[in-house]
């Protein structure tokens, strides 16, 4: 196993164990968003939730997600009700996977590798960060999941080749670079408490990121013709249009959750030019505020293939490790399922766009934990 590019780091929390029984217990997310909150200390809360500057691109995701309204049709059979989805070739059970999140290892000591386990128990897929413990080969021994690599590029061809290789060795689906980190952003809630991690404080290799171009995925492509590649980052028609020009595989809608550009669109306000760019030539995947069965919905009924999550996984590992986020991953099935029967759907592929959704005022101020009403942000509690 080649360890020279990224040493192996421990954990840097206190939760050493889990136990299993309290999470077969949740019956609701915010529930498990509780429990997270509980656990986490400040720093580690603030690094998962928090966004860029202002936030309000973070909470733009939350509020397009909001405007939009379904428009429901009854009296159809839904007695039996199919919410899988195929992603590169392969069935996932719902439409998600468990989006590329670094530094996992702040909520659960197994880190990536609980998040590959749940995957693998439940049924969909896991995009691995490359900015996470442990290694890639421990993550991909950890379970028998469809399984993604995502990359920070922090070095040259040779650099992000070995990488490649070492992927496809140990039975990756496909490989993502992200697009939209040329530089750090300004994450004011860590900085204002003087939090700053190791991950954001180093810069060797950095420069390696902000040289990234259309030149490097147009060598991926000629060289590993037969390698998915994914472009992670994407918030244009013009660049989903330039990546289909340069036989990208794989778009992946995302402003890094409000974590990169501050006043950015909502994700999700972003997906029908995108979808309308692709014209079909490439799968296309979504993150930026998902959080409940409706979200998912939304963004399939809107062309999104597959719909990332990040903060969610991130908070299911704090409450509960990988059973935790098993039991978040059944909870939003059990919503998805709820809300195509309420729409008279029995699967995705009945949804109708035009004859679905409808834009609407949002009923409450976007925030970090909007979409859990029933917490009160201050002392965690119900």
């Amino acid at each position: 196993m080649n360890t020279s590019k990224a040493g192996k780091r421990k954990p840097t929390h206190p939760q050493a164990e889990i136990r299993a029984s309290q999470t077969g217990s949740f019956l609701t997310l915010h529930e498990i968003v509780k429990k997270a909150r509980q656990r986490m200390d400040d720093e580690n809360w603030d690094y998962l939730m928090g966004g860029t500057e202002t936030e309000t691109t973070m909470h733009r995701n939350r509020m397009a997600l909001d405007a939009i309204a379904f428009t429901p049709r009854v009296l159809r059979d839904v007695s039996a009700i199919d919410c899988s989805a195929s992603f590169f070739g392969q069935k996932l059970r719902i439409p998600v996977l468990l989006a590329p999140v670094g530094m996992l290892e702040r909520f659960d000591p197994d880190g990536a590798a609980a998040s590959a386990k749940a995957c693998a128990e439940f049924g969909i897929a896991h995009m691995l960060s490359s900015r996470t413990a442990p290694e890639l080969e421990d993550v991909a021994a950890a379970g028998d999941n469809m399984r993604l690599f995502q990359l920070y590029t922090r070095g040259d061809w040779d650099w992000i080749e070995d990488y490649i290789k070492r992927a496809k060795d140990n039975g990756f689906s496909a490989f993502c670079m992200t697009v939209d980190s040329a530089y750090y952003s300004r994450r004011e809630r860590v900085l204002a408490r003087g939090h700053i991690t190791t991950f954001r404080s180093g810069i060797e290799g950095f420069i390696h990121q902000t040289q990234l171009n259309w030149d490097t995925v147009k060598r991926f492509k000629e060289t590993y013709p037969d390698f998915p590649l994914i472009i992670k980052g994407i918030a244009t028609a013009e660049d989903a249009t330039l990546a289909i020009e340069h036989g990208v595989d794989g778009i992946y809608i995302s402003n890094h959750g409000g974590r990169q550009l501050d006043h950015g669109r909502g994700a999700i306000e972003t997906l029908p030019e995108i979808v309308d760019a692709a014209n079909g030539q490439a799968t296309i995947i979504i993150d930026g505020g998902f959080c409940r069965g409706s979200d998912i919905v939304k963004a399939v009924i809107m062309g999104a293939d597959v719909v990332g999550l990040g903060k969610l996984q991130g908070l299911a590992l704090a409450a509960g490790g990988a059973p935790g986020v098993v039991r978040m991953l059944e909870i939003l099935e059990k919503e998805i399922i709820t809300c195509l029967g309420l729409i008279g759907a029995s699967s995705f592929d009945e949804l109708d766009p035009k004859a679905i959704i409808l834009p609407a005022k949002p009923a409450t101020e976007p925030h970090a934990t909007s979409a859990f009403p029933l917490l009160n942000l201050t002392s965690g509690t119900y």
